[in-house]
């Protein structure tokens, strides 16, 4: 074992450096691989923050397993090491969308493509936590992949689903500014790519909801 409890695996560059974990590139068995590894959070109890963290990675890891079971573009779960509260997952080959607006490569459809990828993890019952576009990969076809669903949520409740678009929204505010109407765009993807034959919540309750978390955040902020 090269690395932990992950059998050959044979670790490079840091990919980055997280509040909750460490991502690792490197190889196994000749593939290329990244490692994401959780540390452990000081501020918390240690039998707390191990349960926690034993808690989160299962969740992971199954709704890794998901995706990858339907054909969903994200990571695919390679190897998972409980006792090292890690993870090894295949490498997605390209760049973050964030590192794609800003170069001024964007073709201007990413955003409405992310919102039809947004509505089909929602379709599928479930929520992302953390959509950035540090965490939705580019690929060189232009293919876009959601990655890290270290705070995502199986069976989602409406608000969930309304916040991970508001989390976008800040992101684009914050990170994006010089694109006009960044979330709208993303919304009419959204809306756009309803699947009318699903039980999911309509994407017009999501949208509605999101815009709702807006109004009050902009209102308590």
């Amino acid at each position: 074992m090269a690395s932990g409890g992950i059998p050959m695996w044979k670790p490079g560059n840091v990919l980055h450096e997280g509040a909750e974990a460490t991502v690792t590139e490197g190889s196994w068995l000749g593939r290329k691989a990244v490692l994401k590894s959780r540390r452990a959070r000081s501020y918390r109890h240690p039998d707390l923050d191990r349960r926690l963290t034993r808690q989160r990675l299962a969740v992971e890891a199954r709704v890794l397993s998901r995706l990858s079971s339907i054909g969903f573009p994200s990571p695919r779960l390679v190897f998972l090491d409980q006792r090292n509260s890690s993870m090894l997952l295949s490498r997605i080959e390209g760049g973050t969308l964030f590192e794609l607006l800003k170069s001024g490569d964007s073709s201007g459809d990413e955003l409405f493509q992310l919102g039809g990828l947004i509505r089909r993890l929602h379709e599928i019952g479930i929520s992302h936590g953390d959509l950035t576009t540090h965490n939705v990969m580019s690929t060189i076809d232009g293919d876009l992949h959601l990655i890290d669903f270290g705070l995502s949520r199986q069976s989602p409740e409406l608000e969930h689903m309304g916040l991970d678009l508001q989390v976008l929204r800040e992101c684009l505010g914050a990170s994006h500014s010089e694109i006009d109407g960044a979330i709208d765009r993303v919304c009419e993807g959204y809306i756009a790519a309803q699947n009318s034959g699903n039980d999911a919540e309509s994407a017009e309750n999501v949208v509605d909801r999101f815009r709702k978390i807006a109004g009050r955040v902009r209102y308590h902020g």
